[in-house]
């Protein structure tokens, strides 16, 4: 079972509600933090967690969320340069936090220090956002729909798959190993699944949990 974990996310829109509720349904806690008040009174009724009302870039509202206690701090509002700036603020009351920041471009640069990791437009979904932040070995690349989802799963030393090659194993009818993470080419029969390596599979959801355990054991 994986680790409870406690993250801050600042930005109850769309993408912070959906990224609370994932992490939330994973067993982690999840403390909110958003500025508007008729959006923290929506969470009130959309969001079983605990809210705070405050603007996040703030060291007092920040202070408030305890980051001593999280894991992680995701500034997930709608303006790149607020989720640079709580980045930022969050580092230096908690310099050892996990951040990941929602922005229109790769973070990087003078930034690279207090930004751990992007949430770029095109992957604007709750699931890549969790992902990011619970730090696992599974990913999903692509939001998914309603019956198959796009993942990243690095295979474990000790899974069943290990050492061996694509035309050696079975995986379950509907899932399809589709390359290596660099994604240069598609896999075949002779694709050898190595430890500590990623693999990029499509998989149907109802045999998800089938694959990820011939995967990481």
């Amino acid at each position: 079972m994986t680790q409870s974990k406690r993250f801050v996310i600042a930005g109850g829109g769309r993408v912070g509600l959906q990224t609370a509720e994932n992490l939330t349904d994973q067993g982690h806690e999840v403390l909110l933090i958003e500025a508007d008040a008729d959006r923290v009174e929506e969470l009130s009724d959309a969001y079983l967690g605990p809210v705070i009302h405050g603007d996040a870039t703030e060291q007092s509202i920040l202070r408030q969320a305890n980051l001593g206690s999280a894991d992680a701090i995701a500034a997930l509002t709608d303006e790149t340069g607020t989720n640079t700036e709580i980045c930022m603020t969050a580092h230096h009351l908690a310099p050892t936090i996990r951040t990941l920041a929602r922005s229109e471009d790769r973070t990087g640069g003078d930034y690279g220090e207090v930004v751990d990791a992007t949430l770029l437009p095109q992957s604007l979904g709750g699931d890549h956002a969790a992902d990011m932040l619970t730090g696992e070995e599974i990913r999903t690349l692509v939001f998914p729909t309603a019956d198959l989802d796009i993942i990243q799963v690095t295979v474990a030393e000790s899974a069943p798959v290990a050492g061996r090659r694509l035309d050696e194993i079975a995986l379950p009818a509907g899932s399809l190993l589709i390359s290596t993470s660099d994604r240069e080419s598609l896999a075949g029969p002779d694709t050898l699944l190595e430890p500590s390596e990623q693999y990029i599979l499509a998989v149907e959801s109802d045999v998800v949990d089938e694959v990820v355990n011939l995967f990481r054991g």
